[in-house]
C-alpha cells in the first residue's frame, strides 16, 4: 500500500503539537503586521474600492509638495497608456483609504496620474489561497496578491498560482535596477515572480533603556555603533539578567529563535541552482544553534510552557519590557510602528525609553546579517489586467524612491512619537538588509514544511525542559525535511521540463 503524504510524515516526524496554539497565535500576529510592513503603500482595512483622485486630501502642505514631485516622475501619457484602469487586489487587508484618511502616496499617484482604481476582493489570512484558486479557476480572478508573508514563493510558481512579472516589469530599467538583486532571489524557471518594492528587516532586537541602565549594562545601540554588538555580549546580558525566582528573563517573544539563528547569515531552506536545499548541516547554523542550546540551559527564555504557550501576559506585544521583567524581545519593527496606546507594553516611546538594534553578529565576523522579508507583490495567474498591475507597481516604486519614506517618517514622529535616533536606526537597518539579507524560504514551500520547521526552529530553545541539542534535532528531522524538499523539487523539475 502506498502511503500518502500525511501518513508518511507521521512516520518520519511524529506528531508534535506542543507549540500549536502559540504558533497559531504568532501567525495571526504576523499576518496582522502586513499593513505596517508596507508602510506608506497602504492606508486602512476597508472593503470599498476607491475611485477618482482625492486631490491630495489629508496630506499636509509639505506632503502635497512631495506627492506633486512624485507625479513628475511618471510618464506624461500615463492615463492614455492604461486602457483598463481597474485592478483587483486579493488580500486580508485593503489598500484603499477609509474614514476620511488620505490615500497612500502610491495610490494617489495611481488615481490621479493613471486614473486608476483598486477593487478590493476581501478574504482572510487563512482562506486567501482558497479564494485565489477559486478566482483563477472561474476566470474572474484577482490581478495581484501580497508577497510580504514570505509564503508565496516558490510554491505559488510551482503550482501556477502566479505568473512571471518579466513581461510587464523591466528590472533592468533605472526605476527597478536597485531591486534587481533582491528579485533574483525569487526566480523560478528563469523568471522573476515577485515585484519587490523594497527589502524589509524581519526582526529587530527591542529593549527598554531604563532596564539596561538599572542593570548596569551598556546600551546596545552604543555597542552597535562601535561594532561590538555580538553574540558574546548578548548572551552575557541575557544570562546575567535572568532570574526565574524574580520572574525575570532575558528573552521573550514568538520569533527570537529564528531571529538569533538567521543572524549567522545562513537560511535553513534556500534555492541553489533552481532547486530547494536545506542547510541544517552548514557550519554556521551548527555554530549558532549550539550556542542557542547552551544559552537556554541558563533558563533565559520566558517559560511559555507555563503560560498556555503564549508570551508574557496574554501574548501582547512587548509585555515585560516596560515592567523591567524582560530584557530583549526580537520582533518586527511593525510592533513599534503604532500609536502609543498599542506600544505601551514596551515602555514610553515618547520619553526615549524604547530602542532597538539589529540582532547581534558572530564575534568572529565583521558582518551583521539581517533576516529579510520583502515588501512586494505577486502577479496572479491569468490576471485580467497585468498592465494595470504594472502601472500600480510603478506608482509604488516611484513613491518609495521619491519621498514616500519622508512622509512615513513624519508619521513615525507625529503619530507614533519616535525620536530621531529610532528613525536613524530604522534607516540603518533598511540599508543593512539590502546589503546582507537572509531570505529563508521555509514558509514558501508547503504547509508540511512550514509545520515541520516550526519544531526545528525552536528545538534548541524551547521551554519546559524539552530543548534538544542541534545534533539531535538534525538527526530527528533532517531526513523528513529532505524527503519533503525532494517531493517539491520533483514538481520543480516537471515544470522546468
Amino acid at each position: 500500500m502506498q502511503l500518502g503524504l500525511a501518513e508518511t510524515l507521521q512516520i518520519l516526524i511524529g506528531c508534535d503539537h506542543t507549540e500549536e496554539r502559540g504558533m497559531k497565535l504568532a501567525k495571526r500576529i504576523l499576518a496582522g503586521s502586513a499593513a505596517v510592513l508596507m508602510a506608506f503603500t497602504m492606508a486602512s482595512c476597508d472593503k470599498g474600492g476607491s475611485g477618482a483622485s482625492q486631490n491630495n486630501a489629508g496630506f499636509t502642505d509639505a506632503q502635497k509638495e512631495i506627492v506633486e514631485n512624485m507625479k513628475k516622475k511618471l510618464p506624461e501619457d500615463a492615463a492614455d497608456s492604461l486602457k483598463n484602469k481597474t485592478i483587483t487586489w486579493l488580500a486580508h487587508y485593503d489598500i484603499n483609504p477609509s474614514g476620511g484618511k488620505a490615500p497612500s502616496p502610491a495610490l494617489e499617484l495611481f488615481q490621479s496620474v493613471y486614473g486608476g482604481k483598486i477593487n478590493y476582493q476581501a478574504t482572510t489570512w487563512e482562506n486567501r489561497y482558497n479564494d485565489l484558486a477559486t478566482g483563477v479557476m472561474s476566470g474572474n480572478g484577482p490581478d495581484f496578491f501580497p508577497a510580504d508573508d514570505m509564503d508565496t514563493f516558490p510554491k505559488g510558481a510551482i503550482k501556477n498560482q502566479f505568473d512571471p512579472i518579466d513581461d510587464y516589469i523591466d528590472l533592468e530599467s533605472d526605476l527597478w535596477k536597485d531591486t534587481k538583486d533582491a528579485a533574483d532571489a525569487f526566480m523560478f524557471n528563469g523568471s522573476h515572480y515577485i515585484c519587490i518594492i523594497k527589502t524589509v528587516p524581519t526582526y529587530a532586537c527591542v529593549y527598554n533603556r531604563i532596564t539596561m541602565e538599572e542593570n548596569g549594562y551598556d546600551d546596545p545601540a552604543d555597542l552597535f555603533a562601535d561594532g561590538e554588538w555580538d553574540w558574546d555580549i548578548f548572551e552575557e546580558m541575557c544570562i546575567d539578567f535572568s532570574d526565574a525566582e524574580e520572574d525575570k528573563y532575558g528573552l521573550d517573544g514568538y520569533w527570537f529563535n529564528k531571529a538569533i539563528s538567521e543572524s549567522c547569515g545562513v537560511p535553513m531552506i534556500t534555492l541553489e541552482d533552481g532547486l530547494l536545499v536545506e542547510k541544517m548541516s552548514d557550519p554556521q547554523i551548527e555554530k549558532i544553534q549550539t550556542r542557542m542550546y547552551e544559552l537556554q540551559k541558563n533558563n533565559v527564555v520566558f517559560p511559555r510552557c507555563d503560560n498556555d504557550w503564549n508570551t508574557r501576559g496574554s501574548g501582547a506585544n512587548g509585555e515585560g519590557l516596560g515592567s523591567g521583567l524582560t530584557l530583549f524581545i526580537p520582533i518586527g519593527l511593525y510592533a513599534l510602528e503604532d500609536i502609543p496606546a498599542n506600544t505601551a507594553n514596551f515602555g514610553i516611546i515618547e520619553d526615549g525609553e524604547v530602542m532597538f538594534v539589529p540582532m547581534p553578529k558572530d564575534p568572529d565576523s565583521d558582518t551583521y546579517y539581517i533576516s529579510a522579508k520583502v515588501s512586494g507583490y505577486n502577479l496572479c495567474h491569468k490576471a485580467p489586467n497585468p498592465e494595470g498591475f504594472a502601472a500600480y507597481m510603478t506608482c509604488l516604486k516611484t513613491a518609495n524612491d521619491n519621498g514616500g519614506s519622508e512622509i512615513y517618517e513624519e508619521q513615525l514622529r507625529n503619530d507614533y512619537k519616535w525620536n530621531d535616533e529610532m528613525i536613524e536606526m530604522r534607516k540603518t537597518m533598511y540599508e543593512m538588509v539590502k546589503e546582507n539579507p537572509v531570505y529563508d524560504l521555509q514558509e514558501g514551500v508547503s504547509a508540511e514544511i512550514s509545520a515541520l520547521m516550526q519544531n526545528v526552529s525552536q528545538a534548541t530553545v524551547i521551554t519546559g525542559g524539552d530543548a534538544t541539542s542541534w545534533t539531535k534535532c538534525r538527526s530527528e528531522n533532517q531526513s523528513a525535511i529532505q524527503w519533503l524538499l525532494n517531493d517539491a523539487n520533483e514538481e520543480i523539475k516537471k515544470v522546468n521540463g
